[in-house]
């Protein structure tokens, strides 16, 4: 692929599909743990629910060293920088080590007082520290992972993080009610068992990755001088990744304001609604296929100057995205009971999770507005940009969400009806915004290439 010559439907389709499918798998990856965890008990179910904005502290520290890495590296790749590519590279790989640190003291000291603060039982906390625990142990192969994948994704390869990514699934399969349940000389180990079989695929998905990389030709050239810490490249990565990390994890702050709103209506409604958002994540595949083809394409258009080609690679991927969800909220719409009832046979869970993928489907062809100006800015360069847009739909947008359910009447699904209203005023509000910078920033320049 040509990301500065090829037609731009074709790129998005070459890139964002073996994304989409990347990102399915490790979505199935998840529904996998979330099947067998509600074998355990439906405790389980919510502890896993619960552990989710835990968790995303290590995705969002892991999307953030990725996405950083890819846009400097993509840029560098459009400037034809060679010396650039590698110190990028190299850098990412420091700068992860270094994040790792963080994340895991974070993720083993304070998830405890998280689960508290969500309203959980003890026996949720419990059978969420079991799991949680394990998680952050592994931050180092986490990230390590992704900062392999930032050089692949920087041109244009999402194929091999795919391939990976079929094969972790497929692994967690075996591997999850082989330490859940216990086989042989195994033991059974619960919610533990379900960490251990994650760090374990994460292991083989390092060692395939490294694999690939060292072949990469855009790094034969690499020496042992690249990976030692340089000041000047790891503020560069620290300030693109920061924003975008600290933005995600303002997901983990919105998905923890909304659980804990869940909560009030007791672990039944909480583990219906996560049980849900799991499966939501499939239909939204798409759309954040796109995201890392927008992220890729316009990174190195714009490190090329070639501005005509990053609005038309925006608007490309609306359009395309768009259609996309709304045919993805009526599926989501007509099967939601039988989507909840994959993963328990309790009815109230079952009532809870429906109830909240109904109104969900409305919100979905508001989600590729969202996603793709956040990729849009990262591959300009705009970390910050990113950060602000996450922060005020994850962290502002659920607060007047809770005022104005609890002001028409405080159930569950007012909470939700509100949360869809809020979040289409916010997209109707961004892509104004998006438009305006693009006429401003984008065609004012002198350098514009046309096709």
């Amino acid at each position: 692929m040509n990301l500065l010559k090829d037609p731009i439907s074709l790129l998005l389709k070459k890139i964002a599909l073996p994304a989409s499918v990347a990102t399915l798998f490790q979505t199935l990856f998840n529904i996998v743990d979330t099947f067998y965890a509600g074998k355990i008990s439906s405790e389980a179910l919510s502890a896993l629910a619960k552990s989710f904005p835990i968790y995303f502290i290590l995705v969002a520290a892991s999307v953030g060293v990725t996405v950083g890495g890819t846009s400097l590296i993509a840029n560098s790749i459009g400037e034809k920088n060679k010396e650039n590519i590698l110190k990028y590279f190299g850098q990412t790989i420091v700068y992860g080590v270094l994040l790792s640190i963080l994340v895991t003291f974070i993720g083993l000291f304070f998830a405890s007082d998280i689960f508290l603060l969500m309203g959980s039982t003890n026996e949720v906390v419990n059978l969420g520290l079991k799991y949680t625990n394990v998680i952050f142990s592994g931050s180092l192969i986490f990230i390590s992972v992704v900062a392999l994948n930032s050089l692949l994704h920087a041109e244009g390869d999402t194929k091999t993080f795919r391939n990976v990514l079929i094969l972790s699934f497929f692994l967690n399969i075996v591997l999850n009610p082989l330490f859940i349940f216990g086989f042989g000389p195994i033991p059974s180990m619960g919610m533990t068992g379900i960490g251990i079989a994650t760090i374990i695929c994460q292991i083989i998905a390092f060692l395939l990755l490294l694999k690939k990389i060292i072949n990469s030709k855009l790094i034969k050239k690499i020496t042992f001088k690249y990976f030692l810490p340089n000041i000047l490249f790891l503020k560069r990565i620290f300030f693109q990744s920061a924003p975008i990390s600290a933005a995600l994890f303002m997901i983990s702050v919105g998905n923890f304001i909304i659980l804990a709103y869940t909560s009030k209506f007791g672990e039944p409604a909480v583990a219906g609604y996560g049980s849900a958002t799991r499966f939501e994540q499939i239909l939204l595949l798409p759309v954040l296929g796109l995201n890392t083809a927008i992220i890729s394409i316009v990174g190195q258009n714009f490190g090329a100057n070639q501005y005509f080609r990053v609005k038309e690679s925006y608007y490309q991927a609306i359009i395309y995205g768009t259609i996309i969800m709304i045919i993805a909220g009526l599926i989501i719409f007509l099967t939601a009971d039988k989507i909840v009832g994959i993963f328990t046979n309790d009815v109230v869970v079952i009532s809870y999770g429906t109830s909240y993928l109904k109104i969900s489907a409305l919100i979905f062809p508001a989600y590729p507005i969202y996603f793709i100006s956040n990729g849009f800015f990262m591959a300009l360069k705009k970390a910050s940009f990113a950060m602000n847009l996450n922060i005020i739909r994850n962290v502002f947008l659920p607060i007047p969400t809770i005022f104005f359910a609890d002001f028409i009447g405080g159930s569950y699904k007012n909470f939700f009806w509100s949360y869809c209203l809020f979040n289409w005023i916010f997209v109707i509000l961004l892509i104004t915004f998006v438009s305006f910078y693009i006429k401003k920033n984008l065609y004012s320049s002198s350098s514009i290439i046309h096709p």
